[in-house]
């Protein structure tokens, strides 16, 4: 699926025809560049590296400045494979915005925002322990039994209990593009997409 590399610039809302308030994602797509195509003879299968934004040579290590030197083209930030583009590129070939266009849905995905150790009313959705009106004052958001006791002895896996959450690979599907502004590499789709305001985004057809 075609797709291009974006940054996320930050949630607004547009109105439609009929007046209505719509929630929206502005994303800042490319331009990137093309900084390898490779093929089934020598790689086995077919896609295309695109690479976005650029970064100092001090922190690009010397492979990686290999890889770019040989496209042709400056240090890059963020490098990702993306297959079935129909048309051919060559080294050094720009995707713009431009390979997209409005009421299109496309699927963006993001790493969300990292939330830190949370208890499992934040992390799973858990309800709590009993009501308020029960006497208790202070096992309200608490998890509740883990297991049972003399046998097996132990707490099995996968249960859900407190941890580190957020900071995952997540992506939301079928997102419509509402408007294309290709002078400044921007796209507007409707709803959110996962990640900060300036967290990298990768937007597929």
């Amino acid at each position: 699926m075609p797709g291009i590399i974006g940054k996320k610039i930050g949630m607004t809302s547009v109105f439609s025809a009929d007046g209505k308030n719509i929630p929206c994602t502005v994303i800042e797509a490319g331009p990137c560049v093309v900084t390898q195509v490779k093929t089934v003879e020598t790689d086995g299968y077919e896609a295309v590296q695109l690479a976005f934004e650029d970064k100092k040579e001090k922190n690009t290590s010397k492979p990686e400045l290999g890889h770019f030197k040989k496209a042709g083209v400056a240090p890059k930030r963020s490098v990702v494979e993306f297959k079935g583009f129909e048309q051919e590129f060559n080294l050094g070939d720009e995707v713009t915005v431009d390979i997209f266009s409005e009421d299109i849905f496309v699927d963006v995905t993001g790493i969300s925002k990292g939330k830190g150790f949370q208890g499992v009313v934040k992390r799973h959705g858990f309800g709590g322990v009993g009501g308020s009106t029960h006497g208790q004052h202070n096992r309200l958001r608490a998890p509740g039994s883990v297991g049972a006791a003399s046998y097996p002895a132990r707490v099995f896996k996968g249960m859900r209990m407190a941890g580190r959450t957020g900071g995952n690979r997540v992506m939301v599907e079928s997102l419509r593009v509402l408007k294309v502004i290709p002078e400044n590499n921007l796209i507007i789709v409707k709803g959110s997409v996962p990640g900060a305001k300036g967290s990298y985004v990768i937007v597929e057809m």
